[in-house]
C-alpha cells in the first residue's frame, strides 16, 4: 500500500463516506478530502449511512461551526470512485454502497482485504493524521484553511483522548503544526460532558481501590465517552499517596483504559502500553494516557469477557508493572559487571550528526524520533548517533571519536521517520538527516553487556530527567572505558551491532 492523493484526481464522480455514526475523526477526514478534491475541481459528495443521524453535541456542533456538508444517506447511485475515510470498505460499522471502485484511507487495523487503492498506518493515533500526512505528500498546508487544520486537529484530540494517546511522531507533527482555531475547538470541547456522564464519574469514584505499597488507584467505570475516563483520573491523581492511577470501562467492541501518573520512574505511556499489551495497545504522553484491550484479542486468548475477568486481569497487570520494573541511576557507581561478556561493534554502517555543524545556541533540545522524544543538550561536545534502525542516542565527542570512525559514504537514512529537533522555548523545528553523515564502529574497548530477564528502567548519564526502557531479551550495556556509563540496546539492535569477543 502507497497511495497518493493524486492517485484520486483521474475519477470525476466522487463520494467520500465516513463510517455509521461517526465521530469527529472521520468528519474530519472527509472534509479535508472533500477540501483537496475541491482544490483539483473536484466536486465530491460526502456522506455517511445507518439508522442514526448525528446527534452528539459537539458533532453538531463542529459541523456547524466548521460548515462541514455532509449528508445521511439511505441509498446512493453508483458513483465512479468511493473514498472511505476512517473505516474499511465491508466493515460492519460502514453502511455498503457499490461503486466502480472502492480507495480506503484508514489508521484502524486491517480487518479483511483491501482495494489496490489503500492507504492504513495502523500505527497512527487518528485517521486525522494520515490525512495530514496524504496532503503534505501533494505539498498542500492544512493551514491555508483554519477550518480544516481546526478539524483534523479536533480529529486528532478526540481520537487520543485529548492527546493523551499519543505515541506515534506524526500524530505530535499534526497536534504541534495545525494553526487551529482556539473559539471552535473550546466551543467543541465544552459540549463534551454531559450530566448523566458526571454522574457516571461521581459513581466510579466511590469504589476506588488503592496500593499502598505501590501508591497506584485503580477505578472501573460504566460504559461511557472515554473522556470520562481521564476526567475520573485527572481527580483519581489528587489524592494523597496517589502517584499512578488506571481507570477502565468495559465497553461491548473492548476495554478502554486511562492511566496517570505525577513521578519519573513511571511515563504514563509504558504503562498504558504494558497494560495493553497483546490485546491492543497504548500510548499518549510522559504524565497521561490511554489504551484499549480489544475484546476478540481478550476471547481469543481464553479470557472470559465479563467485568469479574476484566478486573482480575487488569489489577494483575497493575501490580506486576509496579513490583517487576527495577529503575537504576547511571553515573551514581561503577556497575557490577561480573555476570557480563565483552562486545565489541561489528562495521556496520550507521550516521552521526556533528550538533556544532547545525548552527543552534548551546542549550537543550528535543529531537523527535519515533521511539519518543528525545531531550539532548546541542553543544559542541554533543554528537548524535543515528543507528541501525533510525534510533537516536547522543555521545560526548571524545567517546565518539575513541568509537567511531567517519566514512565518506553517503548517509542513507533507514527508518520510518525522520528525526527532526524541536525547540521547546518556541516550537521552532529543524531537520536533522541533512546534517548526517556516515560512520562505523572503530573497534576500541567496546562493551560489557548481559541480556537482561526482566523490565529495568535506566536513567542515563546524557538524560538523568528520562528512562530508558528495557525488557526481557533486550540487553544491559556498560562501557568498558566508564562502567558508570550504563544504558539500553535493544534486542534485535544489539544482535545486529555487536559480536562477543570469545
Amino acid at each position: 500500500m502507497s497511495l497518493r492523493l493524486s492517485d484520486l484526481i483521474k475519477y470525476k464522480d466522487v463520494v467520500i463516506q465516513c463510517h455509521d455514526n461517526p465521530d469527529a475523526d472521520a468528519l474530519a477526514c472527509g472534509y479535508a478530502m472533500q477540501w483537496y478534491l475541491k482544490k483539483k475541481d473536484i466536486e465530491a459528495k460526502l456522506i455517511y449511512g445507518g439508522r442514526s443521524r448525528i446527534q452528539k453535541s459537539n458533532l453538531v456542533k463542529m459541523v456547524e461551526l466548521l460548515d462541514i456538508g455532509i449528508e445521511h444517506v439511505t441509498e446512493l447511485d453508483k458513483p465512479e470512485l468511493l473514498i472511505c475515510v476512517d473505516c474499511q470498505y465491508g466493515e460492519s460499522n460502514v453502511t455498503l454502497f457499490e461503486a466502480d471502485n472502492i480507495a480506503v484511507i484508514d489508521h484502524h487495523q486491517v480487518s479483511g482485504e483491501l482495494p489496490v487503492l489503500s492507504e492504513v498506518r495502523s500505527s497512527y493515533g487518528s485517521c486525522s493524521t494520515l490525512i495530514y500526512e496524504l496532503l503534505k505528500e501533494e505539498d498542500i498546508d492544512i493551514n491555508d484553511d483554519p477550518k480544516i487544520a481546526t478539524a483534523l486537529y479536533y480529529g486528532l484530540m478526540t481520537d487520543t483522548g485529548n492527546f493523551v494517546e499519543i505515541s506515534h511522531p506524526s500524530d505530535k507533527d499534526l497536534r504541534d503544526n495545525a494553526g487551529f482555531s482556539n473559539f471552535e475547538i473550546t466551543s467543541m470541547r465544552n459540549s463534551n460532558l454531559s450530566k448523566e456522564e458526571l454522574q457516571i464519574a461521581g459513581d466510579a469514584l466511590k469504589k476506588a481501590e488503592f496500593s499502598d505499597k505501590y501508591t497506584y488507584g485503580i477505578v472501573e467505570t460504566r460504559p461511557c465517552d472515554p473522556n470520562i475516563l481521564g476526567i475520573i483520573s485527572d481527580m483519581l491523581l489528587e489524592v494523597d499517596g496517589v502517584d499512578t492511577c488506571l481507570v477502565y470501562s468495559v465497553q461491548d467492541f473492548g476495554v478502554k483504559i486511562s492511566v496517570r501518573s505525577c513521578i519519573k520512574t513511571v511515563r504514563a505511556s509504558e504503562l498504558a502500553d504494558y497494560l495493553a499489551q497483546g490485546y491492543g495497545g497504548g500510548g499518549g504522553h510522559i504524565v497521561k494516557a490511554g489504551g484499549l484491550l480489544k475484546r476478540d484479542l481478550l476471547e481469543k486468548d481464553g479470557i472470559k469477557y465479563d467485568r469479574e475477568s476484566i478486573a482480575a486481569l487488569i489489577k494483575q497487570r497493575m501490580l506486576t508493572y509496579h513490583r517487576d520494573s527495577e529503575v537504576k541511576y547511571a553515573g551514581i557507581k561503577p556497575e557490577d559487571i561480573s555476570q557480563h561478556k565483552l562486545y565489541v561493534k561489528k562495521e556496520v554502517p550507521i550516521g552521526y550528526v556533528d550538533a556544532s555543524t547545525i548552527g543552534l545556541p548551546d542549550r537543550k533540545f528535543s529531537i523527535r524520533t519515533l521511539e519518543g522524544d528525545i531531550s539532548v543538550m546541542l553543544d559542541d561536545e554533543a554528537i548524535i548517533i543515528i543507528g541501525v534502525d533510525g534510533e537516536i542516542y547522543p555521545i560526548k565527542r571524545e567517546k565518539f571519536e575513541k568509537s567511531y570512525r567517519p566514512v565518506d559514504d553517503p548517509y542513507v537514512y533507514p527508518g520510518e521517520y525522520k528525526p527532526v529537533i524541536i525547540d521547546s522555548l518556541n516550537g521552532d523545528r529543524y531537520e536533522l538527516i541533512p546534517y548526517a553523515k556516515s560512520c562505523i564502529a572503530a573497534g576500541g574497548t567496546g562493551i560489557y553487556a548481559k541480556q537482561i530477564d526482566h523490565r529495568i528502567k535506566i536513567f542515563t548519564t546524557w538524560d538523568p530527567d528520562n528512562y530508558f526502557l528495557g525488557v526481557p531479551g533486550d540487553y544491559m550495556a556498560v562501557r568498558t572505558d566508564d562502567l558508570k556509563d550504563v544504558y539500553i540496546i535493544a534486542r534485535n539492535i544489539f544482535e545486529r551491532t555487536y559480536e562477543e569477543v570469545k
